[in-house]
C-alpha cells in the first residue's frame, strides 16, 4: 500500500478511495474545520491524534475506529509523527446513488459515537478486510465494482453500529437518564442550530423544562447547553469561511442570522476576528 499525500477530505472524486496516511500527512489538513460530503471509514493502525468531530473533541489511539457519515463537521487538531490511518472514502454521489446504504438513517449514528475502540483481535480483522478490499480494488482487472462497494459500505456502517453498542471501550452510551438527554440535545443541535438559537427552543421541542435540561448538559459534559450551540455555529461558519466563496452575508443568512452585522458582532465575539478576517488569515 502507497501512502496518499492528497487525500481528497471534503468529498471524493472517484465513488471509492482507499489509502493509507501518516501523521505527518494528516498534520497538513488541521488548519480550519470543513464539512465532509463523503462518508469515511479510518482506522488508526497506530500512534495516537485529537480531532473535533461535529461539536466534541476525541482523542484517537490505535485500535480506534472512525465511522463518519456525509455531511459531518471534522477539525483535525494534532497527529503523532509515528500515526499510522488506513481509510475509506465514500464519494457523496455514490451515496446518494447507493440504495442500500440508506438502510440505516444518519440519526441513528449521530446518536451514537464516530469512534469504537477494539481489542486487538477485532482490530486485525478491520485490518485484513481493508487490505483485502485494496488487493481486489488494485488487481487487473478490479475484482470489485461500484455497485460491490454498496454492501460493503452497508456492511461497514451496520458493523459499526453493533459495535458501538457493545464496546466496553466507548464513552457516553445512554446508561441513564442524563446521558441520553445529552446525546438526544447534541443530535437536536447538529439538526437545528441554523434555525434555533436559544437552549429555550431545544427545551420546548424535547418536553423538558429549561433549567432541568441546563443543569444536565453541564453535569454530563461541563459545557453549557448555550455554548454547544455556539460552537455548532461557529464550525459551519468557519468551514463554509474557509471552503467556499458565498458572501459573509450569505452564510450569515444560511446560519439563521438576519442581520449581517449581528453576525459578525456573534463571530468576533468569540474568536476574536471579523469573518472577513478570518477568511483571509491562513
Amino acid at each position: 500500500m502507497k501512502e496518499n499525500a492528497n487525500i481528497p477530505l471534503l468529498d471524493c472524486p472517484l465513488d471509492y478511495l482507499m489509502g493509507d496516511a501518516s501523521g505527518k500527512i494528516m498534520n497538513e489538513y488541521g488548519r480550519f474545520p470543513c464539512k465532509i460530503k463523503c462518508a469515511v471509514v479510518a482506522m488508526m493502525v497506530r500512534g495516537h491524534a485529537r480531532a473535533t468531530v461535529n461539536i466534541t473533541q476525541y482523542e484517537f489511539k490505535a485500535n480506534d475506529v472512525l465511522f463518519l457519515e456525509g455531511g459531518s463537521f471534522l477539525l483535525i487538531h494534532e497527529f503523532s509523527e509515528d500515526a499510522l490511518v488506513y481509510y475509506i472514502l465514500f464519494s457523496s454521489s455514490f451515496l446518494s446513488r447507493n440504495t442500500v446504504s440508506k438502510q440505516m438513517s444518519l440519526a441513528s449514528l449521530q446518536l451514537g459515537e464516530p469512534v469504537v475502540h477494539l481489542d486487538d483481535a477485532h482490530m486485525e480483522v478491520m485490518k485484513g478486510t481493508y487490505e483485502l478490499l485494496v488487493k481486489a480494488t488494485n488487481a487487473t482487472p478490479s475484482m470489485l465494482s461500484s455497485g460491490m462497494m454498496a454492501y460493503v459500505y452497508t456492511i461497514f456502517q451496520q458493523s459499526f453500529v453493533r459495535m458501538s453498542s457493545q464496546g466496553e471501550d466507548v464513552d457516553l452510551r445512554p446508561q441513564d437518564r442524563r446521558t441520553e438527554i445529552y446525546r438526544d440535545y447534541c443530535h437536536m443541535v447538529l439538526t437545528h442550530y441554523a434555525e434555533w438559537h436559544h437552549v429555550s427552543q431545544y427545551a420546548e421541542a424535547m418536553r423538558l423544562t429549561l433549567p432541568h435540561l441546563c443543569a444536565t448538559i453541564k453535569q454530563v459534559s461541563d459545557r453549557t447547553a448555550g455554548d454547544i450551540i455556539i460552537d455548532a455555529i461557529l464550525t459551519d461558519a468557519k468551514a463554509q469561511l474557509k471552503i467556499s466563496n458565498l458572501q459573509v452575508k450569505e452564510i450569515a443568512l444560511s446560519l439563521g442570522f438576519e442581520n449581517v452585522a449581528f453576525f459578525n458582532r456573534f463571530f468576533k465575539a468569540h474568536t476574536g476576528v471579523t469573518p472577513k478576517t478570518y477568511r483571509t488569515n491562513n
